[in-house]
């Protein structure tokens, strides 16, 4: 923290998903298996990956990465929310707080931005096939990949050293499970007039720039799959996309919903409802998503199950 502007709080009250008791006792067992469930599925995914030679492919590349990042992603929420579950205090210290935050937007980004690389991946497959190895090189791959945990990192830093200046003197609680920007700008003392101008600006470009990619590279791979002869052809060819555009329609769906909304919309348990979408739920959907219709993911998971055997 910053000692530029003095903070009279040092810590804040993490309320959490609720203050019932009651309810805590039948959250915190549902929540700590789907935390299980999260952390070793997308364990299993890089696991099959990393094992399978025929998966070492661009597409699987950047899957595996973004299971990585949903790893990492769940366990900057999830451990501290079920603590706070079982524990009489929810102080959470302002410093854990501002690390939370931190590392929070860096996957968030991290995560938009590899689903971005996954859209350019299919748009190249399908619409420039006889270009994409060239395309889509290892190098090129790698390249990508090191922009998005870059990109996303800067910007979770730079947000977050705009947050360590500003002075918190008043209410001290804060009405959700985890330390997300908007929840404590609005319990700031100080003005908060720049870190709500590069929010809307810094922050919408480096949110809704993979967005627009995605979109841009559907709509070419939209018309390329309309000019498909057969009705089987059309299917076979969309089919590869489908799961990956149902994970972008649930991350983006719940995300714009919480953060792109107007203010006189704003409710308390509503976003911590929808946040638990994308910070929880969709993290132990993603490897379900990827290989339940996935013929390649099943034989690899096969072949590391008779491994393991």
């Amino acid at each position: 923290m910053l000692r530029g502007n003095q903070s009279h709080i040092t810590e804040f009250v993490l309320l959490g998903l609720t203050s019932d008791p009651q309810q805590q006792v039948w959250l915190f067992p549902i929540f700590l298996t789907m935390y299980l469930i999260n952390v070793a599925g997308n364990s299993v995914i890089i696991a099959a990956i990393r094992g399978d030679i025929r998966l070492h492919t661009p597409m699987y590349f950047f899957l595996s990465n973004l299971s990585l990042v949903d790893i990492c992603f769940t366990n900057v929420i999830v451990p501290r929310m079920l603590a706070n579950m079982v524990s009489k205090s929810k102080k959470f210290p302002f410093a854990q707080c501002l690390a939370q935050m931190c590392f929070f937007m860096a996957y968030a980004i991290t995560d938009s931005f590899l689903l971005a690389a996954m859209a350019i991946d299919r748009y190249v497959a399908i619409c420039k096939p006889l270009h994409y190895t060239t395309t889509m090189n290892p190098r090129r791959c790698l390249l990508l990949l090191i922009a998005s945990w870059v990109v996303s990192h800067l910007h979770s830093i730079m947000h977050t050293i705009l947050m360590a200046r500003l002075s918190f003197c008043g209410p001290n609680v804060i009405h959700h499970f985890f330390c997300d920007v908007q929840p404590l700008l609005t319990l700031s003392c100080s003005d908060t007039s720049v870190n709500e101008l590069l929010a809307f600006t810094e922050g919408s470009l480096v949110v809704m720039s993979p967005f627009i990619c995605i979109l841009i590279s559907y709509v070419y791979i939209t018309c390329a799959v309309l000019r498909v002869p057969s009705g089987r052809g059309r299917y076979k060819v969309f089919s590869t996309c489908g799961s990956h555009l149902t994970v972008v329609a649930l991350y983006y769906g719940t995300a714009i919903s919480v953060y792109f909304r107007p203010s006189s919309t704003f409710s308390v348990t509503k976003d911590r409802m929808v946040s638990v979408i994308y910070t929880v739920v969709i993290p132990m959907l993603n490897p379900f998503i990827y290989s339940l219709r996935n013929k390649d993911m099943k034989r690899a998971l096969r072949k590391l199950t008779r491994r393991k055997e």
